[in-house]
């Protein structure tokens, strides 16, 4: 299981990074070092949070993966500006959304997902679970229900007033800035959690080692009591011979 786990990582980590950006999220690039930095974590996937508002296309739009186009993305707070910019693109019913920070770490050991699930929950990532494969891989993935989702368009007709769009924005930015609180405490909570374990680990095979030097040093203390047992044994004996000895040259001269 240890050998599978090094292949896993080194193998997943020297990989190009296949998504649509090609890179991690600027606001995430620290606490994704620090994971990959243990021996017990590596990510697999992440995405900081993002708004977007996305378009399902009609046929006679450019169609793209599951019948979507993507008419803005952004990983930081938008404007409305943006979203108007994007609408007017818009040729088929568009959805404006916001979708919260989503990571998903491998972990060494069930101990090791614990403590990232534990960290996860405490930092306000309610929804995060575990997954076991069937070949033995301990995934840990990091969500919430932080999310977003309100249709502003049909067949590329706005829906809604300016002003509600202005409030969606409003909301929709408030979750970012949520988020990103979130993943701050996520960052914080993992440094406590994984040193503390670490620093209890240490703790207790010191204790370990104290204790089995202690019983070694029991045993070599026995031992030589009993050797001195079978010395002292040996010496009355042979004093005994020598007495009996000595008992019998005198009722000889006798």
């Amino acid at each position: 299981m240890e050998k599978s786990f090094s292949e896993w990582k080194k193998r997943c980590l020297s990989k190009s990074d296949l998504s649509k950006k090609g890179n991690v999220d600027e606001d995430i690039v620290h606490l994704v070092s620090l994971l990959n930095s243990y021996e017990e974590y590596f990510t697999t996937s992440s995405c900081s949070g993002r708004i977007t508002v996305i378009d399902t296309a009609p046929e006679s739009c450019v169609v793209q993966k599951k019948n979507l186009v993507w008419l803005f993305v952004s990983h930081m707070k938008c404007t409305f500006d943006d979203v108007m910019s994007a609408l007017d693109s818009s040729c088929g019913s568009a959805v404006l959304k916001f979708e919260p920070f989503v990571l998903h770490v491998q972990c060494r050991t069930l101990e090791d997902a614990r403590l990232m699930l534990a960290a996860a929950v405490q930092s306000g990532f309610r929804n995060s679970g575990l997954t076991l494969s069937k070949t033995g891989k301990i995934i840990m993935a990091v969500r919430c229900t932080h999310s977003l989702e309100v249709p502003l368009s049909h067949q590329g007709k706005l829906l809604v007033s300016h002003e509600y769009v202005h409030f969606l924005i409003g909301i929709a930015n408030k979750k970012m800035e949520e988020n990103l609180r979130r993943i701050e405490r996520f960052y914080q909570s993992i440094q406590t959690t994984v040193m503390k374990n670490k620093h209890q680990t240490l703790l207790d095979k010191e204790k370990k080692l104290a204790t089995k030097k202690n019983k070694s040093i029991v045993r070599q203390k026995l031992g030589h009591q009993t050797d001195d047992c079978h010395n002292n044994e040996g010496s009355s004996i042979i004093e005994m011979d020598e007495d009996l000895h000595l008992a019998k040259c005198f009722s000889s001269v006798l």
